[in-house]
């Protein structure tokens, strides 16, 4: 079971590090953890959670080693940092910044080539489930990733990012399957997780984890959803 937290663009280093001294001394149970802050605070908090179990990962990576490339950040850049993985394709990125399912294999490829670990997100809009789009949009996007032994994918419905809005565990079981049925591979759910719902949503036979964005912010909740996993 897998706990990543993604900060998006919250917490620069110096709440980093408060964050993380306290997560240390926090008991997170017998699951895997993954925090995920912005390029200007992965320095701080790989430096914080040396000798802890409890990983670093990027929220994005670039699909070349250098070159012009203003704003991006390299797998090896990444790597001399100490970071462990990325996220690639969050719904932001595809809604807000161009990302296609081509940039996301650009960039899942390159990472996975590296040595990172990669959490690859899919999902659909709340317009393409009203049209019955779901199991068309999932194979469309996850037709772009090859299964590796350091390559997750996130199921992350679109209209749940944010919004409070969840999937019930019915339909996240529901896409979960699907997806595993075309890529071997685990399967974390994101979408509006928190403490409340998080044993529901982690109990599905196949979801084998969580991609928390709001809920990571506070040291309690993100501990919290860690604790329901262990029980999950």
């Amino acid at each position: 079971m897998l706990i990543a937290g993604n900060w998006k663009m919250y917490k620069g280093p110096a709440e980093t590090a408060e964050f993380c001294l306290a997560l240390r001394d926090e008991e997170l149970g017998g699951v895997d953890v993954v925090v995920c802050p912005p390029y200007v605070s992965l320095a701080v908090a790989v430096q914080l959670l040396a000798g802890t179990e409890i990983a670093v990962a990027a929220q994005n990576v670039h699909w070349e080693d250098e070159g012009p490339y203003t704003g991006e950040i390299s797998p090896p850049m990444l790597r001399e940092l100490g970071v462990y993985g990325a996220i690639v394709g969050h719904s932001e990125r595809r809604q807000l910044f161009g990302e296609t399912d081509e940039t996301v294999a650009l960039r899942t490829r390159h990472a996975l080539a590296a040595g990172l670990f990669v959490i690859a997100c899919v999902g659909e809009t709340a317009e393409e489930r009203e049209r019955g789009e779901m199991e068309e949009v999932l194979r469309r996007q996850v037709s772009v990733l090859d299964a590796d032994d350091n390559l997750v994918v996130a199921y992350e419905p679109v209209w749940a990012i944010g919004t409070g809005k969840t999937a019930t565990p019915e339909m996240a079981q529901e896409a979960h399957a699907f997806v595993k049925s075309l890529l071997d591979v685990p399967v974390l759910y994101g979408g509006s997780v928190k403490p409340d719902n998080a044993a529901e949503l982690l109990g599905q036979q196949d979801v084998d984890g969580a991609l928390v964005g709001g809920a990571s912010l506070e040291v309690d909740s993100f501990t919290a959803i860690c604790r329901a996993a262990t029980r999950s």
